[in-house]
């Protein structure tokens, strides 16, 4: 009988011990970390990775970080490939993910089609209202709003700016016609030229292998190209670069993370000021202060002239000395 005690006792404290240990863990099930507050899960996707993107995501993750949120982070590009967006979606849903960052318009799309529930924000996005994720640029949706990244006067400033410094040119422009991001931006250049002597010649490309290929059908025909925000081409823009300098063609691009690339000038954002934006939008909806609903989506604040002079000189360009005035220099990485 004093043996059964004796292990009953044992057994009793090891019991005991075993309620009231800590594991250490970083968070518990109800979504606390270690330190008390509570820890937030975001899915954030992305169609590809390019700097533009990256940048943005960037910005996203230095937002939460200066709300000082404790953020675990779910990343998943869709590597380019349109049938990987709904699945990545999906499996956002499936995890229950607290919020959605969407970096472009594809993933944008697939989330809003994947959750009416989970609030979403957006960037990277040429045309919100057009691609339908929100009524209008007054007005968010239920479930998602963000930040564009095309300001309203960008491409009437770089058609200008063709038209000032390169009059009556035909400009070649390569994208993704399953993009409808950059079929919104080609019309608008199309539109932005009436008037002008600049003429458009269009070669549009299915995934980045095509883009060199593009390029090079293009180079008989133009006097400079205009490789707009198309998140295939950008991905493989090196191609174009290397055809522009071969050539002489001069670059034009979409944002100022292609001139770090070779590109020779754009009227661009900076990407990590739009991204940290949407992370300012998200703090907000993770703590519960506004709903998405609540937070109209935004243009970026504003664009500049950005050149990169090493560029200009390998793509044949005459260097005008306004430009060391007007135009923010970029270096070649």
């Amino acid at each position: 009988m004093k043996k059964l005690l004796s292990l009953f006792a044992v057994i009793s404290i090891l019991l005991l011990a075993a309620c009231g240990s800590d594991d250490g863990a970083s968070s518990d099930a109800s979504g606390e970390s270690d330190t008390g507050e509570e820890t937030y899960m975001v899915g954030a996707t992305q169609i590809v990775e390019h700097p533009s993107l990256d940048e943005a995501y960037n910005g996203f993750q230095e937002a939460l970080t200066d709300a000082g949120l404790e953020v675990e982070y779910d990343f998943q590009s869709a590597q380019n490939d349109q049938n990987n967006v709904k699945p990545i979606s999906d499996g956002f849903v499936a995890d229950g993910v607290d919020l959605i960052f969407a970096n472009s318009t594809p993933s944008a799309l697939g989330a809003l089609q994947a959750t009416s529930d989970i609030p979403i924000v957006f960037t990277s996005v040429t045309d919100a209202v057009d691609a339908e994720l929100v009524p209008s640029m007054d007005e968010a949706g239920r479930n998602i709003t963000g930040v564009v990244d095309l300001h309203p006067e960008q491409i009437d400033e770089t058609v200008a700016f063709l038209d000032d410094n390169f009059t009556d040119a035909s400009v070649g422009m390569i994208y993704n016609a399953g993009e409808q991001n950059s079929v919104n931006q080609v019309e608008s250049v199309k539109t932005a030229a009436e008037g002008t002597g600049l003429s458009i010649e269009e070669r549009t490309v299915a995934n980045s292998s095509e883009v060199q290929q593009a390029a090079t059908s293009l180079v008989e025909d133009v006097d400079v190209f205009y490789i707009i925000t198309d998140n295939t081409v950008v991905s493989a823009l090196d191609s174009v670069v290397g055809v522009a300098n071969d050539q002489d063609i001069p670059l034009i691009v979409g944002e100022p993370d292609s001139l770090a690339k070779g590109g020779f000038a754009t009227f661009g954002i900076d990407y990590h000021t739009i991204g940290y934006r949407t992370g300012e939008m998200a703090a907000d909806i993770l703590t519960g202060e506004k709903e998405p609903n609540d937070i109209p989506p935004e243009y970026p604040p504003e664009i500049e002239l950005f050149i990169n002079q090493q560029a200009a000189e390998e793509q044949g360009v005459e260097w005008k000395d306004e430009w060391d005035e007007e135009a923010q220099l970029v270096e070649t990485e």
